[in-house]
């Protein structure tokens, strides 16, 4: 019997390892995503595209002027007006950089490639001029450029780009702290896409301007531009999700805490993971957390434990236990602790509106506790400046339902009632806002489900072969070929 070679097993490392392969370069990321605009524009098939502006997160983070430089030069041609103008907004290259190219051996020229491949180029220099203070103003600059390039150029294939160089204008414009003078130009953008029918463009301009208006607290002319305008529904998530964040945030200043509940909770559901968008995924629960808080819910333990949220919402979450325990005290100082962070957020004035339901909370926990209780006792517990002002907030509280009791104004006390059983109004109310947002949630999960490209078509074919297999047997029975019995089968 002949011997047999035993070859060596692979360890199951190795295979691991080897399957997982290095991320391309930047520069070969970038050009096999501008051949895939390439076939984007030539197939008539946007979705390549969208492929993409996917990965552009993940991309400009990697960018550097050495890879854009090389980028550019590998897919245009030495002579090209495009390589020039392009190369023109990057910082010059060192001299032994220069010498190196002109060193190296000569490669065929490349094809000239088409306007949407220098658009998405001046997008990746935009987001790159946007990655340092110094260069804002020249950001600026290239970012008026390239808007002015779309709309010359004209062409509905370049939609689902400039919907990404309209948020880098306005970035642009925000930092370097001009905002509102790039308003006038998303105005008459949003009318022109709008006249077009171009939804992601439409959508991305309504938000740079609900933006603009929120950063200078004009909240009149964002609820007017949100009551003149329809969203696009087939706009993708990333531009829902901000849509609803700003409409929450629109809501909240208007005292309509629960529709702005209900815009934060359709913005968390379709905003990106955590880990991938972590600062809008914070900005939200900030807002939703203030939000519940002032409709009177206290939130979840479980969302301050959150890996993304746990930092962020340290100062909120000091807030939630002075308000759940209704320390009036305990609320000052927290609220002058966290100032600072609550102005950065811009939920100071929101926070502040929060005394209330401190003080709301701590005369529901005395109601529990005495049948009976002076106002002079109420004003030290919950450190009120007087007396007037424990009777004005009682008498408040007893009218808003919060407690069941009345006041003696003849003894100064305040005579407490029955706790509230589990019926009522406000509970069917709530049933039926819980029922309200399930059937929504089922909606809008039946509006996103995905299906398979041309699965109809297998099943018309199989439908026309059931037909066609019932005319050839009708046809054989006619001609007397085949029995009835037969035709039904055995078990007849």
């Amino acid at each position: 019997m002949a011997d047999v070679e035993m070859k060596d097993a692979k360890p199951k490392g190795d295979t691991k390892e080897e399957a997982a392969a290095p991320p391309p370069s930047p520069v070969a990321e970038i050009k096999s995503n501008v051949v895939l605009i390439e076939r984007a524009v030539s197939t008539l098939e946007p979705r390549f595209t969208i492929r993409v502006l996917r990965s552009l997160t993940t991309l400009r983070k990697r960018l550097y002027e050495k890879a854009l430089r090389d980028a550019v030069a590998e897919i245009y041609a030495q002579d090209s007006p495009v390589r020039a103008s392009l190369l023109s907004r990057l910082p010059s290259a060192p001299a032994q950089e220069e010498s190196m190219e002109i060193d190296s051996a000569p490669s065929k020229p490349p094809s000239e490639t088409v306007p949407e491949a220098e658009i998405y180029l001046r997008l990746l220099i935009l987001h790159h001029l946007l990655a340092s203070k110094d260069t804002y103003a020249a950001a600026i600059e290239f970012a008026n450029e390239t808007v002015q390039k779309i709309q010359s150029l004209n062409r509905r294939s370049l939609d689902p780009i400039a919907a990404r160089v309209w948020f880098a204008l306005e970035r642009a414009y925000e930092l370097g702290g001009e905002l509102s003078d790039a308003r006038p130009l998303f105005l008459a953008a949003q009318r022109t896409a709008s006249l077009r029918h171009d939804d992601e463009t439409q959508a991305s301009l309504i938000n740079r301007l609900l933006r603009s208006y929120i950063h200078y607290s004009l909240y009149d002319q964002a609820d007017k531009l949100i009551s003149k305008t329809n969203f696009p529904a087939s706009a993708p998530n990333s531009q829902y999700a901000r849509y609803h964040y700003y409409l929450g945030r629109i809501k909240t200043v208007q005292l309509d805490y629960t529709a702005a509940h209900t815009n934060l909770q359709q913005a968390i559901r379709r905003a990106p993971a955590p880990k991938l968008a972590p600062g809008f995924y914070q900005a939200v629960h900030k807002l939703f957390v203030v939000v519940e808080l002032l409709m009177g819910d206290i939130p979840e333990r479980s969302l301050f434990r959150h890996p993304v949220l746990e930092k962020a919402l340290g100062g909120y979450f000091d807030i939630v236990k002075a308000v759940r325990t209704g320390s009036l005290s305990q609320f000052q100082s927290t609220l002058a602790a966290h100032a600072a962070g609550f102005e950065a957020d811009k939920t100071y004035t929101l926070v502040a509106r929060l005394r209330q339901n401190v003080i709301k909370t701590g005369i529901r926990r005395l109601s529990l506790s005495y049948s009976r209780i002076s106002l002079r006792d109420i004003c030290v517990k919950l450190h009120l400046d007087s007396e007037e002002d424990a009777e004005y907030i009682v008498g408040k509280a007893i009218r808003d339902g919060v407690i069941e009791g009345r006041i003696v104004h003849e003894k100064g006390w305040m005579e407490c009632g029955g706790q509230k059983t589990g019926y009522g109004p406000e509970v069917s109310e709530m049933y039926s806002r819980r029922i309200g947002y399930c059937l929504e949630l089922h909606n809008q999960s039946v509006k996103a489900m995905r299906y398979p490209l041309n699965a109809h078509r297998k099943e018309l074919a199989d439908a026309e072969g059931a037909r066609e297999r019932e005319k050839e047997l009708a046809k054989e029975i006619q001609e007397g070929d085949l029995d009835e019995d037969d035709a039904l089968g055995p078990d007849f």
